[in-house]
């Protein structure tokens, strides 16, 4: 089976080398092969912090008096001794 190297990441093409180096061509190409069948495919991380914050603010979509402006807000887990909430800072033009 012909592999297509320039489908391959960075880290495949190293794996296919280092096997084709120890183990010889079409042995190598033939475990490859294998290896990226079995392979699990990338599942996409969802983070829970930000569903939750888009669950709130959707709520604020259609209230034409909140406005985060061009460059938006970075929110922060407020730090320091004591310190809970959070904290909102108005993101401004880099100069």
């Amino acid at each position: 089976m012909a592999i297509n190297e320039k489908a391959l990441s960075k880290g495949e093409i190293r794996k296919l080398a280092a096997l084709r180096k120890s183990l010889g061509e079409n042995i190598a190409n033939d475990a490859f092969a294998k290896w990226l069948e079995n392979k699990p495919s990338v599942v996409k991380l969802t983070d829970p912090s930000a569903l939750k914050l888009e669950a709130v603010l959707a709520t604020l979509a259609n209230d034409k008096g909140f406005k985060l402006g061009n460059y938006g807000y970075t929110v922060k887990k407020a730090k320091g001794k004591g310190a809970n909430g959070f904290v909102a800072r108005r993101n401004v033009k880099p100069s």
